[in-house]
């Protein structure tokens, strides 16, 4: 099929990439024309792993181009997908300005019939929105389809291409039709695509964000407890997720989500049911709970180290996850800024988040080449991102470069009993230790 991506962010990049991979013709669209000629030349706006593989392969096979004229990509194709930004406006509603825009755009250059698919999140009412304001604007034929990603940053690509299910929003048995076959090749091994109305559609996807946030919330809820009662949430969390009506996903605690997707989605669904007269508030106590938790690892240092005021700390990890270098929305951000207020300097390694940090942070803090080389005369290790290059360190060396062997680890990447046989004091979340408390173990 001939497809036409608006927009080269996270979602569009990947998407028209992986369509482009799978032999569609794919024509990426974006008005930033510096990033289309990043592109061109090859450089990725975002890190994501095997993209930059995968882009250049499709780009050498010549079936995937970035341009920045929206008319001649839209006259040759016959499915348009808008992923453009829907960032969080006043009092969490999301800015829709973008995608009403780029609709009518690509309005103004249809050609003939055009199936405009909506890929970024957006509120339930979209569609028909979108269909009143693309109406007013051309005479050919259109349908407007509500098509969510379920995409994970550090994942994407492998979600992309063996999604769990495809949810599809039509009330065109026709549109569903071709839907169906632009999507056969990604779910050969069984997974479902979904065909339901564009509102249902639209709801699935902030539901299924908003429960998993909340998960999260929950179990941080409950690692603060297990901190204060003397339990270890580890072992409460392997016992509730051998329930089956529970399951093992997202039942990890640490120092908060971030992202674009969960704050702001949470947010979002709050929103609308204000919106509707609906006070939903498990929403906004899964965000509440998110904001304070971020703070959790700052306050076991200042009760552990009191005064910080001149205290030099490490920290490994700034992105908001591993695999990707997305800062919105980190919990490193909050830590740090906590950190500097009370007069420390930080000292930080992240494997890829370096320069996007520089971007939010500037020179507020000191960025290590080497993980180790943060750790020089620390008085303290902070742990924010789960990276896999953290979970088997040199405790030796490690031992050596701290001032004082104290970890603080936001996402319980090491054993307790462990770190302390090696003569480490160490703080989790939920490990049944406070700060300045003697060990149990």
């Amino acid at each position: 099929m001939k497809i036409c991506v608006v927009g080269t962010g996270y979602v569009g990049l990947v998407t028209g990439t992986c369509f482009a991979d799978n032999g569609n013709d794919v024509w990426c669209v974006d008005i930033d024309a510096r990033k289309i000629q990043k592109l061109n030349e090859g450089i990725l706006p975002i890190y994501e792993p095997g993209l930059d593989q995968m882009v250049a392969r499709n780009v050498k096979a010549e079936r995937l181009r970035f341009q920045t004229d929206l008319a001649d990509a839209v006259a040759r194709a016959r499915i348009v997908f808008l992923c453009v930004g829907t960032p969080s406006a006043e009092g969490g509603a999301p800015e829709m300005k973008y995608v009403y825009q780029a609709a009518e755009d690509v309005a103004r250059a249809m050609k003939e019939h055009t199936i405009l698919v909506l890929k970024s999140t957006v509120p339930v009412g979209t569609a028909a929105e979108v269909r009143t304001r693309v109406a007013a604007v051309t005479k050919h034929p259109f349908d407007v389809v509500s098509n969510p990603e379920f995409l994970k940053e550090g994942h994407a690509v492998e979600d992309f291409l063996k999604p769990d299910r495809v949810v599809v929003g039509t009330n065109d048995p026709r549109v569903a039709l071709i839907m169906k076959e632009l999507y056969d090749p990604f779910v050969r091994s069984g997974n479902p695509i979904l065909i339901m109305d564009n509102p249902s559609a639209e709801l699935t996807k902030y539901g299924a964000n908003a429960l998993l946030a909340a998960r999260i919330s929950f179990m941080n809820e409950l690692a603060n407890l297990s901190d204060r009662v003397g339990a270890d949430i580890d072992l409460v969390r392997q016992g509730m997720a051998s329930d089956s009506r529970i399951g093992k996903a997202f039942l990890f605690p640490g120092i908060g989500f971030g992202g674009s997707c969960f704050p702001k989605d949470v947010d979002a669904l709050g929103h609308t049911g204000a919106a509707h007269g609906l006070d939903l508030k498990l929403l906004k106590a899964t965000n509440d709970v998110n904001r304070a938790q971020k703070r959790v690892l700052f306050d076991k240092m200042k009760a552990r180290l009191g005064d910080l005021k001149g205290k030099r700390i490490a920290m490994w990890g700034l992105a908001f996850k591993p695999q990707t270098d997305d800062m919105r929305e980190a919990p490193s951000l909050t830590v740090i800024e906590l950190l500097l207020e009370a007069g420390a300097t930080v000292h930080a390694y992240d494997p890829v988040a370096t320069h996007t940090t520089k971007e939010v942070l500037g020179d507020k803090i000191q960025y290590a080449a080497k993980p180790y080389d943060a750790l020089e005369k620390a008085d303290a290790l902070a742990i924010c991102t789960e990276w896999n290059e953290f979970r088997r360190p040199d405790f030796d060396r490690m031992k050596k470069a701290l001032r004082q062997p104290l970890i603080f680890d936001g996402r319980n990447i090491f054993e307790p009993a462990r770190c302390e046989e090696l003569g480490f004091e160490y703080f989790g979340i939920g490990r049944g230790r406070q700060a300045g408390a003697k060990s149990k173990r």
